[in-house]
């Protein structure tokens, strides 16, 4: 079990690294590690070498914080992130998570390559996450379970707002004057690493789901328990 200790003892190695306080943290999924290369002035910190920090094991998944700025906001990016099934627990899936939220993360943006179930969708298009199915937390696998830290957040976290609407309206904005096709949709949540049956995208798409993926709804979890925007 992690404490509270840990992800003070993580953030304050982090923090003696860099000259940046950023306030925005990005996780970027599975092909989109080369947006840290945007980042200017940046500190990179291998996982490795900051405490209790889990290595990720995936190919496409750098394994790096890239601390600088982008687009004119200080940011903290993880290039790459952990999954469970790396073999990892749910904990130490989203440990990042809350030593982002010890360094002093407020905003989380979450990333992710998924798996179109909306027919509608084609490889490559882009969609903002409105609402999600966490199939893997929905059936106990679940960060959040065990004993909880009230000073870390709530026993019990209302997941209605879970992704910002002010964020998502943002985006859209973004979108529109940038001539980009967003989609709003569900994304589904799963434990991977296989690939989903005929089957079983057909239950997926039964449930709602626009989008199907093997991250994101254990880091969205962790960081709204932390009072972070998502």
């Amino acid at each position: 079990m992690f404490t509270r200790q840990h992800f003070a003892e993580s953030a304050d190695d982090i923090r003696q690294r860099t000259p940046h306080r950023p306030t925005i943290g990005l996780i970027l999924g599975s092909g989109l590690g080369a947006l840290a290369a945007e980042v200017s002035e940046a500190t990179i910190i291998p996982f490795d070498q900051v405490p209790h920090f889990p290595p990720s094991t995936v190919p496409g998944h750098a394994g790096r914080l890239v601390i600088g700025w982008l687009a004119g906001k200080a940011v903290l990016v993880m290039q790459g992130r952990i999954h469970y099934y790396e073999g990892y627990s749910m904990e130490q899936v989203t440990l990042p998570v809350r030593i982002m939220r010890a360094f002093g993360i407020t905003t989380l943006i979450v990333t992710n390559a998924a798996g179109g179930l909306n027919p509608a969708y084609r490889a490559g298009d882009l969609m903002v996450i409105t609402d999600h199915v966490g199939l893997t937390t929905l059936t106990g696998h679940n960060p959040l379970r065990g004993p909880n830290d009230p000073s870390l957040g709530p026993r019990f976290v209302n997941m209605t707002p879970a992704y910002d609407p002010e964020l998502r309206t943002l985006a859209a904005r973004v979108a529109r004057g940038l001539g980009l096709t967003l989609h709003h949709g569900i994304y589904v949540g799963l434990g991977g690493p296989t690939f989903e049956t005929p089957a079983e995208v057909r239950f997926l798409r039964a449930l709602g789901g626009d989008a199907v993926g093997m991250s994101t709804v254990p880091e969205v979890i962790v960081a709204r328990h932390g009072g972070m925007r998502v």
